[in-house]
């Protein structure tokens, strides 16, 4: 019996997401008293990284059928490594690939599944798991009562813990089937730190009256060393690209820090933002709803406020 993490490596690096699936699988297998196991597919710069979040062992499959992911095909290599390892639990991060992986996973190895869990089991009485429900309003508990079971961990869910172990590394070959999906071609933005991955998020809407004021927003962004987002009507107006719309219907985030500048605060918005560690609201309207899911607000003007933050922030970074 162990614990097995599948651990992204986007461009070969695992990022902040890994390492806090890594530490949960790792907390989790101690809780059970058995060992952390970690799989890593494709090219991967450091193979020995999750043995320092405390796996005990990495699996490493590196064959040309997984270049380039396919649900499918990774589904064979996770279910393969489930059964090498003898995995009772199976982790993953709850991103776009681990939300497409999450079902085929369960299904295959014949497992119960709870998408999104924001903390540690309680397995004093069961395998109760907890998750954010109604738009972040409620936390329900899953009891998963089959053998095998299969979680997505939530970003920001929990801090990556470095412990210094070490792990042994080994390949894994497992049956893999051809990959249905063919890459013509990749678009990615480069240098900047995606949304669902990032800590600090600098966000405007309608307040900023225009495009051509965004500036301000990200003089503060990069000042802070921040990603940007915007409200959806302002991604709807072509303001800003879609990428950077987060709500309800946008991209959830749960950054430690979400600064929002000139956002009314609707109920679409809030749904996707509402699990941030700290809400700072900017905004001239006293009554926006935004200042009541606000852990700090400020009534006034952005074109006034924002800049004399911006120059506070700078002059803290030199001193």
């Amino acid at each position: 019996m162990s614990v097995l993490v599948y651990i992204e490596s986007p461009k070969g690096i695992i990022k902040k997401q890994g390492l806090e699936a890594a530490t949960y699988a790792a907390q989790l297998a101690k809780s059970m008293g058995t060992e952390c196991v970690a799989l890593l597919i494709g090219e991967v710069q450091d193979l020995s990284l999750p043995g320092k979040y405390g796996a005990t062992k990495v699996l490493h499959y590196n064959g040309a059928n997984a270049r380039d992911f396919d649900a499918q095909v990774y589904t064979d290599i996770i279910a393969g490594g489930a059964e090498k390892s003898g995995a009772s639990v199976v982790i993953m991060a709850h991103s776009s690939t681990g939300k497409s992986l999450l079902g085929r996973v369960a299904v295959r190895i014949g497992a119960g599944a709870v998408s999104g869990v924001t903390g540690l089991p309680d397995t004093s009485s069961g395998f109760i798991v907890t998750k954010s429900v109604f738009s972040g309003k409620a936390i329900a508990h899953y009891n998963i009562t089959t053998d095998k079971k299969v979680l997505s961990l939530m970003g920001n869910s929990i801090q990556p813990v470095e412990t210094g172990g070490e792990a042994k590394i080994e390949a894994l070959d497992v049956p893999v089937r051809s990959p249905k999906v063919k890459v013509i071609e990749r678009k990615t933005t480069e240098g900047v730190v995606p949304l669902p991955e990032a800590e600090l998020v600098v966000s405007a809407g309608r307040g900023l009256k225009g495009p051509e004021n965004w500036g301000i927003v990200e003089e503060l962004a990069d000042a802070l060393g921040a990603t940007t987002a915007c409200s959806r009507p302002v991604a709807d107006s072509g303001w800003r690209p879609h990428h950077e719309h987060v709500g309800q219907t946008g991209v959830a985030i749960r950054p430690n820090l979400y600064i929002a500048l000139g956002i009314s605060g609707a109920i679409q918005h809030l749904a996707g933002v509402n699990n941030s560690r700290t809400i700072v609201v900017i905004n001239k309207d006293p009554e926006a709803p935004f200042f009541k899911a606000a852990d700090y607000g400020v009534v006034g003007d952005v074109f006034e406020v924002v800049p004399k933050l911006t120059a506070a922030v700078k002059k803290l970074k030199h001193s």
